[in-house]
């Protein structure tokens, strides 16, 4: 790689990088707040926050990363054309081929970060997200309940206690537990504490009273007891076995499949629809490379515009990227829909590679550009006088 080439691969993903984490930090924030309640209602550290928050950002890196690549290759290619810096490498003799190169070197190295990322990486994430939710869930039996507050441990489950005391020990406890349709079950007990053995996890109440509302009947049921257990370890998760989605599979687990997995016998067409979106997710930085190059790279005189060029790369790789999900979202009903996405991708490296080699510069029709010119012009004058 000589200095020329070095100095845009090294500029390129610079830029790339920053992008990356710009775009990744401001969607991660985003996303995260949607979950603020982890913290505030369910009485979680911001560690525990941030850390199972933070377990989506693999995910969060295979989507963002083609795009910033794409805006890095713009943002350089702009800067290269708006210091002349392309016309003279093509004065000098460089063709734009050679110059693509350096930018296609890029592009080989965030393919496999998203090869990594797709395949081990984003499923890793999402597979300790979930075993980190049962055990703050389990985590919640224990820390959820505040002093004053009603908290909901599950849907249909509410607990409140009044205070808790200096040696563990909860005062004032309210527990009404609607999930049966066929009875409505609440507990007024005067103290009550948290057990751990072996057989789980329980609420033991004390000197309290039991009153169950029947569907059928006018009247409740009451009962009053000295000591009554509840089991809290349905809510806790316990040792039960944790089913992990399709999104969650690593790429082998895809590949591979067991036949025993009940998963995949009941969708086995979902299986291989995510397989292939795996497969073309490493494709998507080095298609985003050769659009947006072959849109941007060749030399311009100041008269050519580059900004329609600048709308043509982006179209393109939007047309691309949509036809991507479509093939992934209808390939699970229709099988052969999972092609399309390898035949825009043939078409998109052909037409690209042809136009890079060539040194073919594109530019939308006359009538186009002076549509929109003069279409420019209206609007500005409109602004002017108002």
């Amino acid at each position: 790689m000589g200095s020329i080439s070095r100095y845009i691969f090294r500029t390129t993903f610079g830029a790339f990088l920053i992008v990356l984490v710009s775009l990744t930090a401001l969607i991660w924030v985003t996303q995260a707040l949607r979950d603020f309640d982890l913290m505030t209602n369910q009485g979680q550290t911001i560690l525990v926050f941030v850390g199972i928050t933070g377990l989506i950002i693999p995910l969060l890196i295979l989507v963002i990363a083609p795009i910033a690549l794409l805006i890095a290759v713009a943002h350089v290619l702009n800067k290269l054309s708006t210091d002349s810096e392309i016309i003279v490498m093509n004065a000098a003799g460089m063709s734009p081929w050679l110059l693509f190169r350096a930018f296609l070197s890029v592009a080989v190295v965030v393919s496999i970060l998203v090869t990594a990322t797709s395949a081990y990486f984003a499923p890793k994430g999402l597979r300790m997200l979930r075993d980190w939710l049962t055990e703050v869930r389990a985590d919640v039996v224990s820390n959820l309940v505040q002093p004053g507050r009603f908290a909901n441990i599950e849907n249909g489950v509410t607990l409140r206690i009044r205070e808790r005391r200096s040696n563990g020990q909860l005062a004032g406890i309210f527990l009404d537990d609607q999930r049966d349709p066929a009875q409505r079950v609440t507990m007024i007990a005067d103290v009550g504490e948290l057990l751990d053995d072996a057989n789980g996890t329980f609420l033991i109440l004390q000197n309290g009273m039991v009153q169950r509302f029947e569907a059928k009947e006018h009247d409740p049921k009451m009962v009053v007891f000295d000591r009554y257990a509840f089991d809290l370890s349905q809510f806790a998760g316990g040792a039960r076995a944790v089913k992990y989605s399709i999104r969650e599979r690593y790429l082998w687990q895809l590949m591979f499949p067991d036949p025993k997995d009940q998963l995949y016998i009941e969708q086995p067409n979902q299986f291989r629809a995510e397989l292939h979106d795996r497969l073309v997710a490493p494709v998507y930085p080095l298609a985003f490379a050769v659009i947006a190059f072959a849109c941007l790279g060749a030399p311009r005189t100041n008269r050519q515009s580059r900004t329609l060029s600048m709308l043509g790369a982006i179209s393109g790789v939007a047309l691309l990227r949509l036809i991507g999900f479509a093939s992934t979202v209808f390939g699970a009903a229709m099988p052969w829909m999972l092609s399309l996405q390898y035949v825009a991708f043939a078409l998109a490296f052909g037409g690209g590679l042809f136009v890079i080699r060539r040194g073919l510069v594109l530019e939308p029709p006359a009538f186009i550009a002076n549509w929109l010119a003069a279409l420019t012009e209206r609007v500005t004058r409109r602004v002017a006088t108002q």
